[in-house]
């Protein structure tokens, strides 16, 4: 028993923790990998102003649909632009439009859907409601009639993509604001003349958090190729703007012969939202209960 108590004090420390973290972590090779892609896609945001070898704007029309070679290891596109360095500044575009997504649309649904959970009664039920009419849409057409309704820009994107993914927020943090009012400390906090929004924030919304981090991280991946997808049909990202959704559908005119030219804005949208999303499917089974209790 003294041994058995050791084990569980070691196990509730956070260096205890974190090799309990760090020793399932390897126990998924496909996780560690989606979180050394993201890693890499970070710093090469980061990076870009010194990898780059080009301004990502520079046009050079004596070298325009140039193929890959040592001048331009990408190639280049129908103005002379290096495509190279227009990937590297595209990732702050895209990234940074998936990372604002599931940001925006996780706080905003996440507090309504606690608050709805907690208050109960006709209000939970108003905004019940008014979730279930949005989801009733197909979440495709719905982000491209309001980016459509928006104007065409990247902005106006992030916002339609984000208005769409919060029913999906709300539900969940609901769920678990339902199961957790019910709980003694909820019921105490109450019983003293907390005010709901004091409930919301310091009893429920933290508890909530484990899942909806999942959430997050595994609608990063999907946010990424939802945005490439409006740069794609002309709703996201302008020109001269270097964003790998636009590139692409630029490079879709010259696909037959200059294929690179598509081909590794494209590879890089594949590579990105891959990566968020294995470490989503990770996470999500390291912060589930059930296979924690193995």
């Amino acid at each position: 028993m003294e041994a058995s108590s050791m084990e569980q004090s070691e196990a509730a420390t956070p260096a205890g923790r974190g090799g309990r973290v760090w020793y399932r972590l390897r126990q998924s090779p496909l996780t560690l990998a989606g979180g050394a892609v993201i890693l890499l896609v970070i710093l090469l945001m980061l990076s870009a102003p010194w990898l780059a070898p080009y301004p990502p704007d520079a046009i050079d029309l004596g070298a325009r649909l140039a193929a890959p070679s040592d001048a331009h290891r990408f190639g280049t596109d129908e103005v002379g632009r290096d495509l190279l360095s227009r990937v590297l500044y595209g990732s702050r575009q895209s990234v940074t439009a998936g990372l604002a997504v599931v940001l925006l649309a996780g706080v905003i649904g996440s507090l309504t859907g606690c608050f709805s959970g907690v208050v109960g009664g006709r209000v939970d039920s108003i905004i019940m409601r008014l979730m279930d009419i949005m989801l009733s849409v197909p979440s495709l057409v719905l982000t491209l009639a309001l980016a459509a309704a928006l104007g065409p820009s990247l902005f106006n994107a992030m916002l339609a993509i984000a208005v769409v993914r919060i029913p999906f927020y709300v539900r969940l943090a609901r769920g678990q604001a339902l199961s957790l009012r019910e709980t003694g400390y909820v019921k105490a906090a109450a019983t003293f003349g907390a005010s709901r929004w004091h409930i919301v924030h310091w009893h429920v919304l933290r508890n909530s958090l484990p899942p909806l981090i999942v959430q997050g991280s595994l609608d990063i991946g999907g946010s990424i190729l939802m945005a490439a997808t409006l740069g794609f049909i002309g709703l996201g990202a302008q020109q001269p703007t270097a964003e790998w959704g636009a590139m692409v559908a630029t490079g879709r005119n010259y696909l037959l012969d200059q294929w690179w030219y598509s081909a590794f804005p494209g590879a890089a949208i594949l590579i990105t939202a891959t990566g968020f999303n294995l470490f989503g499917d990770g996470l999500r089974d390291l912060l589930d209960p059930r296979q924690q209790a193995r």
